[in-house]
Order: structure tokens, then C-alpha cells, then sequence
């Protein structure tokens, strides 16, 4: 029998209200710890923001992505608590730095130190560096997404304020309580993509995801001497409800494992991660897409 050694322990668990950072927060409660999410509900087609009685659209595709994206985290919270364990909830704005401190203060008051970081809250728009009216790109909506547009100082600023600069503080935050109460136990687990090392169609949101990797692993060489690990997973195409049929058509041939990706499967990798299992592991970069990157 494997026991990970999670129960009792606290994770703070950023854009947890839907795909993988829900999986994420559901797999840590089953382990028995105490968690706490972060959430931003973005705006989308969600019946909790719009009209009465409105409804997801049933397909996947970018508008049901959207839709998840807009919901907020009671649902994870309720379900955690329905089976027996124990998670809190708070919307915030990680692009507000001041946000980062009063997270964790509201971690601590809920549960207690945070010993476990798990950084999933992320921005996706998609840019490019070809002017409108290219032959690749346009400003209609494309095929799958809901369009891609040139780069600008916006966009770019938009995926690094929350990709790598709040990932950024969010481990100096943890790292600087950790040592502070004198602590000897710690995880950071950020979330990457299997496209970080170049997007094209992505571009800002590939490159900040990049620096988050670079983030990562100066942390593990800086915070091991304290008995805290960072890792990175890095996720190939997960059905968070934003691949539609066409596009799973055009996917699922180059995963040598012959599915999309399911929201759990990168779940369970972070608890491994977490894990005391993992208690030699750090400064990695573990591809979670079978085989989708190699």
C-alpha cells in the first residue's frame, strides 16, 4: 500500500474552480488534506452570471471552455465537502500583487501554513506575430478558438502578469512564511504547457509559460536547502472543454497513447509530486500527455 502522507497537510490550490485545478483540489481532499482555492471567474456564458436559466452549450469547443472558465467555486468546495473532507474558496485577481499576501493570510486562518503550493491559475488568449489579413492568421474567429490576434503590449502583459510574475510571488510568498515559522517540509507544483518552449498561435502565453519553468527551477536550487521540492508538469492537450470534436480528430494521431488527455490524469501526477513518494524529486519538468511530447 502506497500512503502519499498528505492527510492533515494544507494546499493552496490556484484556478481551481474548473478543469485541472478542480481535479487537482478533489485529489488532494481524497488524500485526506485540507484544501484551499483560488479561483477568478472570467467573463463567459455561465448560468450563475447570465440570464436565468441559461445553459452551458452541451459540445465542447471555446464557448464551453469559456463557460467553465466563468464559473466560480462553490461546486468543488460542496463536492469536496460531500465526501468527507475539508476545502475553502476565495476569488481573487492574481494580476494584483497585493492579492498574493492576503491569499495566503486567508489560507492560514481558514486551515493553517500552507505546505503545499500548487500553481494552475493561468491566462490563454491567442496572439501571433503576423499583422491581420495575414494567410495564416485573421481577426475572425479560426476553426477551434475564438480567434487570434497580433500581439500587443496588452496581451503580452496580461499572460506574464499572471503566468510567471504572480507564480513568481506566490512561491517568494511561500518560501518566506516557510522560513519564517522555521518549517522542514514543502511542495511547489506549478503547471506548465508541452508547448512553453515555442507557440506559435500562442505566442505570449507559450513564452510565459516558459518563465514560469525558469522560475521553477531556480526555486528548487534556492529552496532545497529549506525541504521544499518544486517540480513543473507540463501538461500535452487535456480536455478542460475547450477541444472540440474537429480539432480531438486533428490531435489524437500524434498521442501514442490514442486519447485527449483527461483533467485527472495531470491531477494525479501533482499528488504524486506532493507525495512522500516524490521526497527526491525536484527541479523537473514531467511531460503529463501521453507521449504527446517526448
Amino acid at each position: 500500500m502506497i500512503n502519499p502522507q498528505l492527510k492533515g497537510r494544507v494546499a493552496l490550490i490556484t484556478g481551481a474552480n474548473h478543469g485541472i485545478g478542480a481535479a487537482t483540489a478533489r485529489a488532494f481532499a481524497a488524500q485526506g488534506a485540507k484544501v484551499f482555492i483560488q479561483y477568478l471567474c472570467l467573463p463567459g456564458q455561465s448560468p450563475e452570471r447570465d440570464a436565468p436559466g441559461q445553459q452551458e452549450p452541451r459540445e465542447p469547443g471555446w464557448g464551453l471552455y469559456r463557460a467553465r472558465q466563468a464559473r466560480n467555486a462553490d461546486q468543488v468546495v460542496a463536492e469536496i465537502h460531500a465526501s468527507g473532507g475539508e476545502a475553502e474558496c476565495w476569488e481573487a485577481d492574481l494580476a494584483d500583487p497585493v492579492n498574493i499576501a492576503v491569499l495566503f493570510d486567508r489560507a492560514e486562518a481558514a486551515f493553517g501554513p500552507v505546505e503545499v503550493l500548487v500553481n494552475n491559475a493561468a491566462h490563454c488568449d491567442h496572439d501571433t506575430f503576423l499583422p491581420p489579413g495575414s494567410r495564416r492568421w485573421n481577426q475572425t474567429p479560426d476553426k477551434h478558438f475564438g480567434g487570434t490576434f497580433p500581439i500587443t503590449a496588452d496581451s503580452h502583459d496580461r499572460h506574464f502578469a499572471i503566468n510567471s510574475r504572480a507564480t513568481a510571488l506566490m512561491m517568494a510568498e511561500f518560501a518566506r512564511r516557510h522560513l519564517a515559522r522555521g518549517a522542514h517540509w514543502g511542495r511547489i507544483i506549478s503547471v506548465s504547457t508541452d508547448g512553453a518552449a515555442g507557440f506559435p498561435g500562442e505566442v505570449s502565453y507559450g513564452a510565459s509559460k516558459y518563465a514560469l519553468e525558469s522560475y521553477s527551477r531556480s526555486a528548487a536550487k534556492e529552496l532545497g536547502p529549506y525541504g521544499i521540492t518544486v517540480n513543473v508538469v507540463s501538461p500535452g492537450p487535456i480536455q478542460t472543454g475547450y477541444i472540440s470534436r474537429a480539432l480531438e480528430k486533428e490531435v489524437v494521431p500524434g498521442i501514442p497513447l490514442g486519447r485527449l488527455g483527461e483533467p485527472e490524469d495531470v491531477a494525479d501526477v501533482i499528488v504524486f509530486l506532493a507525495s512522500e513518494q516524490a521526497r527526491w524529486v525536484t527541479g523537473q519538468l514531467i511531460h503529463v500527455g501521453g507521449g504527446h511530447a517526448v
